[in-house]
């Protein structure tokens, strides 16, 4: 699996977008100061059942993670923000759901063939002492022939 290549196709969508000041390959340590980040790392890693029969496939979960401090003024203006942002995301990886085809990547699960699709939950967090808030997006890749298979 090209890790490394899968994280720096995920994360360079969200570099396009313009939508962030921040952009992390890791969930962050510390909490972001003001404006719209954006952070990315790995959730889950399991095999599907589509497989063949010398190597199996696996589903590699990210979590995509839009940040914004709560305190920010004017309040009103954070869910819009947060929701440009998010359907900015959604909009890049339904848009190049192969990651560009070169990375052994079959596809970003849109429509949750091989477990929970694309999708994005809001909520709040409280990291040093701040509270933020978030829209996590789970980012389902499906990878082919990640392991190879002997008797």
């Amino acid at each position: 699996m090209n890790t490394q290549g899968i994280v720096d196709a995920l994360v360079s969508h969200a570099l396009v977008t313009g939508q962030f000041e921040r952009v992390n390959g890791h969930e962050p340590k510390s909490a972001p100061r003001s404006g719209v980040s954006y952070a990315l790392w790995v959730d889950v890693i399991e095999p599907i059942r589509d497989s063949g029969l010398a190597s199996t496939s696996g589903r590699v979960a990210f979590m995509g993670r839009i940040y914004m401090n709560m305190t920010q003024e004017p309040q009103d203006g954070i869910d819009p923000q947060i929701i440009i942002a998010t359907d900015a995301m959604m909009t890049e990886y339904s848009g190049d759901f192969e990651l560009g085809g070169n990375l052994s990547v079959r596809e970003i699960d849109l429509l949750g063939a091989y477990g929970p699709p694309l999708y994005a939950k809001a909520g709040y967090l409280e990291q040093d002492k701040r509270l933020m808030r978030v829209m996590t997006i789970t980012i389902p890749v499906i990878v082919n022939d990640i392991w190879s298979q002997a008797a």
